[in-house]
């Protein structure tokens, strides 16, 4: 790739003010400055702290993560939910300039582990919350995992902070020579997750352009009920309200009533959040006997498409809310409508780039394709990740020449600059928008003494997107779902990759090299209908 190119590319996304090169603290000590008695950030359990109030405790913790040696380009892993503690917490690691790593607070210990020693994580941060014994005994059980072990500090929101686990050894120096300001991870087609490095300048863009095409400021509320531990919810909920001075209203535990109850009292206009929140959303108006008039302005729905009928139902329910399919990924990359879109296009499409998101159709061959033909989906802009850390090879793989990262979705693109995601090429499970590896639930089915063979494959839902379905060919009787669940959760499968459909087929369709056809599955599955349990079998001329 041309260095000369990359370099002009970076200097234009400078002068188009998209890179403002400022880091996010210094932004919000502006913020903290000009609105000290603001509200800042609130969250279910009745925690509300104004701008000065939450510069304060994180300049406490900032103050006892000094101490205890975290200093600028350290590796800190948020493993919190989300609370008023989240905000502390990246707040504080963003005023030491150390490097904050988020992760969802469902993540079990053994991922932990693994994420911790990829990015060499000098210290954990998680809380003792409603989930925090949970949350306590994973963090434990990566701490004694780690050869080195590790530092595991549990935060509060009242400051009242203490030591899980206090770690002999020194974690290794950063692998990067890039100024990075945040780490997210992101599922992969391994099952083991991916570090996604992003500059302040990345982010900032997506920080700024959302707000430009969302209309966006220190009066409009975000409410984040996605979480935190997710790319949505720290950059479009805990990094957004920074850099925007607006509150952060925060629900831990997903309930729509309550989600309703907190958009009202808080007036929020701005939210973020997969198919399933908005179709309980719309279900919940639908049934209160007190109707609520939502305050939201925007509503992006991501994670998977939205059901052309699901749009529907919600512009009838919230006739003053604009609701608009979301496409992004960790990596950056964001896709919406925008509220002059045809109509046509908000219900067929995922919508339009931000400003500077460059868009293009590959095909195999990485040749770029026409307006209306499916190809890989490649993007390169302001708000696009700068690599995978301690994975240089495995993000220098889905560079093309020119530096465009290929995202591995199937898509068509229109004249007009407007996606339509047709299909993936990468093999995940889309579940409530939160991405699952197959891999796991297949190594574990396939010991199954009854089972021939298994694949895992989404199975359509209405309100999550897709579900986890195992296609099984059985050897000896044929296994009940319930039997299948039992055999995986007493072989250690965390519940979230557990099957939660069974379908029955006798004979796998595979490629020539012997790898089973998933996309011949779906659409057997699809044919099939949502009750039919066999399959059949596939045609020899299909294989």
């Amino acid at each position: 790739m041309s260095t000369t190119n990359t370099n002009e590319r970076f200097e234009r996304y400078r002068a188009q003010g998209w890179w403002p090169g400022e880091r996010l603290e210094a932004r919000y000590r502006n913020v903290v400055r000009q609105r000290p008695a603001s509200l800042a950030v609130a969250d279910t359990a009745g925690r509300e702290l104004t701008h000065a109030e939450l510069w304060h405790r994180a300049g406490e913790l900032a103050d006892l993560l000094a101490s205890a040696g975290i200093a600028s380009g350290d590796v800190v892993l948020l493993y919190l939910p989300n609370r008023v503690e989240w905000q502390i917490a990246v707040l504080a690691v963003l005023r030491l300039q150390a490097l904050p790593a988020s992760i969802p607070d469902k993540t079990e210990a053994k991922t932990l582990v693994y994420a911790a020693g990829l990015v060499g994580c000098k210290l954990l941060l998680t809380s003792a919350c409603d989930r925090g014994p949970v949350l306590l005994e994973a963090a434990a059980a990566a701490a004694d995992e780690l050869a080195d072990g590790l530092n595991v500090l549990c935060v509060a929101a009242d400051a009242q902070h203490y030591w899980l686990s206090r770690a002999a050894g020194e974690r290794p120096p950063s692998d990067s020579a890039l100024e990075l300001d945040h780490l997210m991870f992101t599922s992969s087609t391994t099952g083991l997750p991916k570090a996604v490095m992003h500059t302040a300048d990345t982010l900032a863009a997506l920080n700024i352009l959302f707000a430009q095409r969302f209309s966006l400021d220190a009066e409009q509320p975000i409410f984040m009920c996605s979480p935190l531990g997710h790319s949505v919810g720290s950059i479009h909920g805990a990094r957004l309200a920074l850099y925007t001075g607006a509150p952060l209203i925060l629900q831990e535990t997903w309930d729509p009533s309550i989600a309703l109850q907190l958009i009202e009292r808080y007036r929020c206009a701005f939210t973020a959040a997969a198919t399933p929140f908005l179709k309980d959303l719309i279900d919940e108006q639908s049934a209160s006997k007190a109707s609520h008039r939502a305050s939201l302005g925007t509503f992006l729905c991501g994670g998977a498409p939205v059901p052309p009928a699901l749009l529907e139902h919600a512009w009838q329910a919230f006739p003053d809310t604009f609701f608009t399919n979301l496409w992004g990924m960790t990596e950056g990359g964001v896709v919406t409508c925008v509220p002059d879109s045809p109509r046509d296009k908000l219900i067929e499409t995922a919508g339009i780039g931000l400003p500077g998101l460059e868009l293009r159709i590959l095909a195999e061959d990485g040749t770029v394709l026409d307006y209306g033909h499916e190809g890989e989906l490649a993007m390169r802009g302001p708000g696009v990740f700068v690599g995978y850390y301690g994975q240089h090879a495995l993000y220098e793989s889905l560079l093309t020449p020119d530096s465009f990262f290929r995202s591995g979705d199937l898509a068509r693109l229109d004249a007009d600059g407007y996606v339509r995601i047709t299909g993936r090429i990468k093999d995940l499970i889309i579940r409530g928008g939160v991405n699952i590896s197959p891999l796991p639930a297949e190594d574990v089915l396939s010991t199954h003494p009854h089972l021939e063979s298994v694949a895992i494959v989404g199975f359509p839902d209405e309100r999550l997107g897709e579900r986890i379905c195992a296609v099984v060919v059985p050897k000896h009787g044929r296994p009940s779902l319930d039997e299948l669940i039992a055999y995986a959760s007493r072989e250690g499968l965390p519940k979230r990759q557990l099957p939660e459909v069974v379908r029955y087929i006798e004979s796998m369709p595979r490629t020539a090299a012997g790898k089973i056809r998933k996309s011949d599955l779906v659409a057997l599955i699809d044919r099939a209908g949502p009750d039919r349990l066999d399959l059949g079998i596939i045609d020899a001329d299909q294989e």
